[in-house]
């Protein structure tokens, strides 16, 4: 499974580095220590914890979110495969984003919950890219 560092959750979840420090401080989210000493995030703790956020749950009323060119980069925080076809939730910052893509897509990019991913929006069709 993936893990993030704290500045790479911050970057998901559309915070400050010092904000996302203070939640797993907080225990808000779990962290644990790599081999360097580096705090990392679980990816499925991260995904849940993104949901959590985006539904106001510990989210700064004062931070501002932007998309630069249609681009969301966030977190898989769902997968849902079906036999040809799937579909994928991504909560970047405070944007849950789903697309409709074939299975075979899912799966060429690797895409499953606590993947970070980036959301690429135009007009009505919304595409996943692996980050």
């Amino acid at each position: 499974m993936q893990s993030y560092t704290i500045g790479q959750a911050a970057r998901l979840l559309g915070v400050s580095p010092d904000t996302a420090r203070r939640w797993a401080d907080a225990g808000r989210v779990a962290t644990h220590r790599d081999e360097g000493g580096r705090r990392l995030i679980d990816g499925r703790d991260l995904a849940a914890f993104s949901v959590e956020v985006a539904q106001g749950g510990a989210g700064d009323s004062d931070v501002s979110y932007t998309s630069a060119r249609n681009a969301f980069p966030g977190i898989v925080t769902a997968v849902k495969l079906g036999d040809v076809a799937a579909q994928v939730e991504i909560q970047a910052g405070p944007h849950r984003l789903v697309s409709l893509l074939t299975r075979e897509a899912v799966e060429e990019l690797g895409l499953e919950v606590g993947v970070q991913a980036t959301a690429r929006v135009k007009s009505t069709s919304v595409h996943i890219d692996r980050a």
